[in-house]
């Protein structure tokens, strides 16, 4: 690096005490303008005469390179503060870094499990309870079975509706209506929507219920639907650590969460065809551009499928 960039270089190391590697990366950087809108001129020191066409030239040559957005926004943030040095040194008059559009990063997309593992967490559940008593953990049989079977509802519940996990502990006793299928749900903003409970869920919600009554719980409308040992309204993060313990057992990523159950929910139903507006109502979406997210997601796993079955594919 020659001239007002190395003179930049020099004041990092000197003034901003920046490392080794973070002047190296600066240094790629300025030479990357250099290279892709300057004709790669070594000695190339006319700072001054670098405008807003050239900031967007970079740009643009960078998209063209294949560069991911988190690339260009380092880049393009290394030139600003180049720039900014080059002002307050009155090297030159103005930074044309400054009024470029800012680049979104992308949004990762949501994690989702497949049916496969759904089913290997529904199946881990017990499973865990076995060995869980057989170690003597649990209290009683009756208490193993009694969290086996509130979780393993809990999860058919998340996963049969949509459900964050926030409404699935706050469900009461008056929000069920098994007989229809669906459960009454109080998402953000206090906005109520249905849920439906699919077969297996109302299986194993009536199962749980049946432990429950026989525990005497109450079945007032307000009575939560949901308890621990204890006899109150189960909590997140209660159900949060068993879930741990269930991914453990079947073998599963353990940072896959509740949320994530909701997440397949959505992903499923587009999957099988469903359209955006219901998947929309379903997960108590204000907006659709925020259920629009799992069409994306629903698009890559058909292009996985994609590439590993057809023959033209690779």
């Amino acid at each position: 690096m020659k001239g007002y960039a190395a003179d930049f270089l020099r004041y990092l190391r000197a003034e901003r005490n920046a490392s080794e590697h973070t002047v190296e990366a600066y240094s790629s950087d300025i030479l990357e303008f250099i290279t892709r809108v300057k004709g790669g001129e070594e000695s190339f020191n006319d700072w001054g005469g670098v405008d807003r066409d050239d900031a967007k030239i970079f740009l643009l040559r960078l998209h063209e390179a294949g560069d991911g957005k988190r690339s260009m926004q380092r880049k393009l943030s290394a030139m600003r503060s180049f720039f900014r040095y080059l002002v307050r040194s009155e090297l030159v008059k103005e930074n044309p870094f400054l009024r470029l559009p800012p680049i979104k990063a992308d949004q990762p997309l949501p994690l989702v499990m497949s049916i496969n593992q759904i089913d290997r967490l529904t199946a881990a559940v017990d499973e865990f309870w076995r060995q869980a008593l057989a170690a003597g953990i649990p209290k009683s049989e009756e208490s193993a079975a009694f969290s086996a079977a509130r979780d393993l509802a809990m999860i058919e519940v998340i996963y049969s509706g949509g459900l964050r996990i926030s409404e699935a502990v706050g469900l009461n006793y008056g929000d069920l209506d098994l007989i229809g299928g669906v459960v009454k749900v109080r998402g953000k903003g206090k906005k109520e929507r249905l849920a439906v409970l699919g077969r297996p869920a109302e299986r194993a919600l009536r199962a749980y219920l049946k432990l429950r009554a026989g525990l005497g719980a109450g079945r007032a409308p307000g009575a939560p639907v949901f308890l621990n040992q204890a006899g109150e309204r189960l909590t997140p993060r209660s159900f949060q650590r068993n879930l741990k313990n269930y991914l453990l057992t079947a073998g599963l990523p353990p940072d896959l969460t509740p949320h994530k159950l909701r997440h397949s929910f959505a992903t499923h139903l587009l999957d099988a065809g469903a359209d955006l507006r219901s998947v929309q109502e379903m997960l108590g979406h204000e907006n659709l551009s925020t259920t629009q997210i799992y069409t994306h997601v629903s698009a890559e796993r058909m292009k996985e499928v994609y590439k590993e079955a057809h023959p033209r594919a690779k």
